[in-house]
């Protein structure tokens, strides 16, 4: 059977890709990582999702990137505020980037053939690490640094958020127990950035939202 790592922060998008990849036939490991996130909720999360895929699951501590993203995204320090609408500090420059990075290793330990992550259409505008034309750059310098033929991709690239969600119910991604929100728990705050993209998107996939929010 064929391997494929898949990158699972917890959130809707990656949980689906990850069971997108079962679906597939692969044999699937979930790998989340630790960055010094605020959303500590997120990597729980991760664990409850991968142990219901039936997944192999392994959560990796770079937690000490906290200290080269203070001052300068709100998802990692606690003395910036994280805002309601999109603003330069959510992003989490090269995140993306790091994460495969960590990943192909971990790849060529396993012998895996195909990375997976969970960017999509919808993030395509203010995220450059979520582009396609980024992961297949990564892939082809995986390829050199390697001499492996792995396969790095998103299978949600020209999907919108709302058609994950509507491709999640269908493969049947436990939807109430991802994780959106940038703070920490135990419920949404249903006020940052994310929260309100998740809103939105169940709104526009005509699927009850199964969140709680803090807002509401």
């Amino acid at each position: 059977m064929r391997k494929a790592v898949v990158i699972l922060s917890g959130g809707p998008d990656s949980a689906t890709a990850a069971y997108w990849a079962k679906s597939q036939g692969f044999d699937v490991h979930a790998v989340t990582f630790d960055y010094g996130q605020k959303a500590r909720v997120e990597i729980e999360r991760a664990r409850e999702i991968a142990g219901a895929l039936g997944a192999q699951h392994k959560v990796i501590d770079i937690s000490s990137l906290s200290e080269i993203y203070e001052g300068v995204t709100s998802l990692v320090d606690m003395d910036m505020e994280v805002t309601e609408e999109f603003s330069d500090p959510i992003i989490v420059p090269f995140r993306n980037g790091v994460f495969i990075a960590v990943t192909v290793a971990y790849a060529v330990g396993v012998d895996a053939s195909h990375i997976f992550y969970g960017a999509h259409a919808s993030d395509e505008l203010f995220y450059p690490d979520c582009r396609r034309e980024f992961y297949e750059a990564f892939q082809e310098a995986a390829r050199l640094g390697t001499e492996k033929e792995i396969v790095i991709r998103s299978p949600f690239s020209d999907t919108p958020k709302s058609g994950i969600l509507q491709k999640a119910v269908e493969l049947g991604v436990p939807l109430d127990r991802t994780w959106s929100c940038y703070l920490d728990g135990p419920v949404h705050c249903g006020g940052c950035e994310s929260c309100s993209n998740r809103r939105k998107a169940f709104a526009e996939a005509g699927i009850p939202d199964p969140t709680d929010y803090v807002a509401d």
